[in-house]
């Protein structure tokens, strides 16, 4: 595995995704640990005796010439999760929901 990166208690990013391909990935992304939505476009994630807070809004798509990509603003809190913890969690997360290209 690649060295841990350093992710703070509350960030920001921009997915490129639609909603719907957000919550067919977000139960794989999340691996064992037990989730739930928490309203209409926010989840929950019980991480050890902590737990993430993750909310998503649509943002307008990104177009470039005549390709046009839809995107995601997804905001993370982590309460009560270790940097060490945090840092796991966020790598398989972030492994999963990597898109390949060419």
């Amino acid at each position: 595995m690649p060295p841990l990166r350093a992710f703070d208690t509350a960030f920001e990013r921009e997915q490129g995704c639609t909603e719907a391909e957000w919550l067919r990935g977000l139960p794989g992304a999340v691996g064992e640990h037990r989730w739930r939505l928490s309203g209409p476009a926010a989840a929950r994630v019980e991480i050890g005796d902590g737990r993430l807070d993750v909310d998503w809004e649509p943002l307008p798509p990104r177009q470039i010439a005549l390709m046009r990509m839809p995107r995601l603003r997804v905001r993370y809190r982590f309460d009560g999760v270790d940097a060490e913890a945090r840092s796991r969690f966020m790598q398989y997360f972030d492994l999963v929901l990597q898109r390949g290209g060419g």
